[in-house]
Order: C-alpha cells, then structure tokens, then sequence
C-alpha cells in the first residue's frame, strides 16, 4: 500500500510596479519647449509642446511587498522539510489563463495565497500564513517510529511512574487518563535501519516493564503516520 500523498502545493503572490528610476534619453530624443529650451526625459513643463512618448518615462520593476515576502519566507522554510514540491507563481508576471483563477484563485481578495491541489484547502492573505496554519495545511509523513503504549500502574507510585518514564529519551509524552488503563504515553524512535518494531518491543519489555509501579502494559506500533506537528 502506497499511503504516501502527493506532494506538491501552489503560492500565489501579486508583485507591484515600483519606480526604480528616471532615465535621460539621447539628444535626438531631446524635446523643445515653444520658446526652444531643450527638456529631458523626466521632467516637464507647462509650456512643452509635441512631447515625445518617451518623455517622462521611468525605469520600473516588480517588487513583493514585505508582508508577502515574509509568507513567501516561511512556506519556503517549512513546505521542503515537510517533502512538498513548491510551485510560486507571481499573477501579476504571468499570463494566467481563466481556468487557474476559477479553479485556485476564485474569490481570492488578497495575496498571497497557498493553495493544496490535493485536498483543495487554501491560506490566504499574509496574516493566515502562521506556522500552525502551516503545519495543519501540510501534513508530513512521519520519519521516526512511533508508538503507543497504555500502562497499568499502582495508585500509590504514580508519581514514581511517571518520574522514571520521563528519564527516558524515547518517552515523548505522557498522559494521566481515565477508564481501564492509568497512563497513556508516546514513545518515538530514530529511522533507520535499527528502527523496527522488535526495537520498540525490546524497549518497552526491558525498561518500561521494570519500572516500580508499572502492573501491565499494552503496546501499539502504526504501519505508516502523518503527523502535523514539526518534524
């Protein structure tokens, strides 16, 4: 089984057009005022006459505003990690055809915008772009074993339980709960090829089991994990 899902989402920014600078022209682009007074390119006068299109013209550029850049900043930081191909995508540069806009940008009011082809979810405007919002729109296969484990434990050594379950570093939570069982807590593992379901059991049996208090325990192991959380 394949549970891996695809791995690709979409930003959406909207640059805008800033002055960067004015520019003179040659002479021959040079034009006269009624009275004969040469007028450079970027400057005018009241008085001119038959001014060529070129006068006035500036130099300009596409610039993203900060807030959209900071959002840009963040995705880039947090989507490859996470194993997301990052497609940005500048409207104001391309020639996008209606079909994109009606599919991922219908309705957008404001940039940026991310957009998730596979589940259809979308962020948008540069106050959305939070790393929990992030997080929750790119879920990450989880790289490390994890597992589960229900513990049993003497009313009277609670606190002694949950002490010696903290020492270990592979203990990554742990939860006092109601019902059948006492203690709930997740354990993860390093990937690679020492990681395995054997490594999980050994754990559980030759430490967790010896520590004063413990009286039964129960072990769940996942076959494939998405997690949310930072990796």
């Amino acid at each position: 089984m394949n549970a891996s899902i695809p791995r690709e989402v979409l930003l959406y920014v909207k640059s805008r057009k800033q002055i960067t600078s004015f520019y003179r022209g040659s002479a021959q682009q040079l034009e006269t005022t009624a009275g004969g007074k040469d007028i450079p390119m970027g400057a005018a006068s009241s008085s001119a006459t038959n001014l060529s299109p070129d006068v006035g013209e500036a130099e300009t550029a596409l610039v993203l505003p900060d807030e959209q850049a900071r959002a840009v900043a963040l995705v880039e930081e947090l989507a490859p990690p996470r194993g997301y191909a990052l497609k940005i995508i500048d409207v104001s540069r391309a020639g996008l055809v209606k079909k994109i806009f009606d599919t991922h940008l219908s309705g957008v009011e404001r940039y940026p915008v991310l957009v998730s082809p596979a589940t259809g979810k979308r962020l948008e405007g540069a106050d959305a772009f939070t790393e929990p919002s992030l997080l929750n729109l790119l879920p990450a296969d989880l790289r490390n074993v994890r597992a589960f484990t229900q513990l049993k434990v003497d009313a009277h050594q609670v606190d002694t339980v949950r002490s010696g379950l903290l020492s270990f570093s592979e203990v990554k939570e742990v939860h006092l709960i109601t019902g059948e069982w006492d203690m709930f807590i997740t354990l993860e593992f390093p990937s690679g090829p020492a990681a395995n379901k054997r490594q999980v059991f050994d754990f559980v049996l030759q430490k967790l089991a010896k520590i004063p208090g413990v009286q039964d325990f129960s072990t769940m192991i996942p076959e494939y994990s998405v997690t949310k959380f930072p990796i």
